[in-house]
């Protein structure tokens, strides 16, 4: 979908480097900037995978070519200007200050290349007290109140066990670029595109952040459920927790037929759901007395054959193993190398883009700059 298109990726362990993968498997040319000694930190956030870089590091650096570039030096500077000069798209997650220091912040480079999207994602945003401040995903986490909307209503605040914050905006600044993209086909001019942790962080607790705004209250925290909606998160079979979700109250009526309760779609307490949000304990309660007589592969099937959403709670390996995830076929060989990876979600006319080519080693595509053909 993006070839022809050059993106030029100074990203250093997730977010930035993630934008670079999406952009990568979408098919265009990424050419991974690295400092010439040790290149990218995430090449050794942890133990060695293959070619004595981690594991995460090969996740996010697919279908990209390393060039390993001193920026302080004059032939640094001379090839990444020239780099730049035939780049579309420029991505970087530098420390705050650094572009500044280096003569390649946004309006300083945009200045010489005047249709360059010029991509800049940091940790707490482009303006505010607070925004030459690094940052992390646990901290982000923390300080944008996202852990503690996380686990039930007596569990502390917790992180989430996944990088939301930092694959997150990686996303956004994506969605960004080829917005900008699009744009600079009316106009010939690029644009300057930012996005931030902290931002897609709020983003994300948008759901609980506008009700306190707008309603004074905090929605309750659930573990599994959903503050709006009941019933709509886990309940405990014979053997093991499965969830179901009743997103409407024609859903709960087919629910309650198969829990043998048809009388519930017609009691003034679980008819509709604003009467059950008031009567949650009491449904809840009596819905888990009823399956727990059963097990969740039985009561799965049975709602599923009514139409009723239902899935057990999966542990990863469980959730890779299952027909419906081997079927999507999203696990992929890496070209020349012994190991898969998870690729696109996305699919064209039915077919995922492949992966391409490996992660680079480091600056394995820098003699290709040096020599001008890139």
């Amino acid at each position: 979908m993006l070839r022809g298109i050059r993106v030029l990726e100074l990203g250093q362990v997730l977010s930035a480097p993630f934008a670079g993968a999406i952009l990568g498997d979408l098919g265009a040319e990424v050419l991974k900037i690295e400092r010439v000694e040790g290149g990218d930190d995430a090449r050794r956030m942890g133990v060695d995978f293959r070619h004595g870089d981690a594991l995460t590091f090969h996740m996010v650096n697919r279908n990209k070519k390393s060039v390993a570039l001193d920026l302080k030096s004059t032939l640094g500077k001379a090839d990444f200007e020239r780099l730049a000069a035939s780049a579309d798209i420029l991505i970087h997650n530098l420390r705050p200050g650094a572009p500044e220091a280096l003569g390649i912040d946004g309006p300083s480079l945009t200045g010489r290349h005047p249709r360059l999207i010029y991509c800049a994602i940091s940790a707490f945003g482009h303006v505010g007290p607070m925004k030459d401040r690094p940052g992390y995903e646990p901290l982000i986490q923390a300080y944008s109140g996202l852990s503690s909307c996380n686990g039930g209503p007596d569990d502390p605040p917790m992180r989430l066990g996944v990088a939301v914050c930092d694959q997150g905006t990686g996303m956004w600044i994506v969605i960004g670029a080829l917005a900008a993209l699009r744009n600079r086909e009316r106009t010939g001019s690029g644009t300057i595109v930012t996005a931030s942790l902290l931002e897609t962080a709020l983003v994300w607790a948008a759901q609980r952040g506008d009700a306190w705004v707008n309603g004074g209250e905090m929605p309750p925290k659930h573990r599994s459920g959903h503050p709006a909606l009941v019933p709509y998160e886990a309940f405990d079979a014979k053997d093991g927790p499965f969830i179901i979700c009743c997103g409407n109250d024609r859903l709960f009526a087919k629910l309650a037929r198969e829990l043998g309760k048809p009388e519930w779609s017609e009691d003034e307490r679980f008819a509709t759901n604003r009467a059950r949000l008031t009567h949650k304990n009491t449904l809840v309660v009596l819905m888990n007395e009823i399956l727990r007589a059963q097990p969740r592969a039985s009561w799965i099937e049975r709602l599923e054959r009514a139409g009723v959403p239902a899935a057990p709670i999966n542990t990863l390996p469980e959730a890779l193993n299952e027909p419906q995830s081997r079927a999507l076929g999203i696990l992929q060989d890496v070209p020349g190398e012994d190991y898969k990876l998870t690729g696109s979600p996305l699919s064209f006319d039915g077919v995922r883009p492949p992966i391409r080519s490996a992660a680079p080693r480091l600056g394995s595509g820098s003699d290709e700059v040096h020599q001008g053909k890139h």
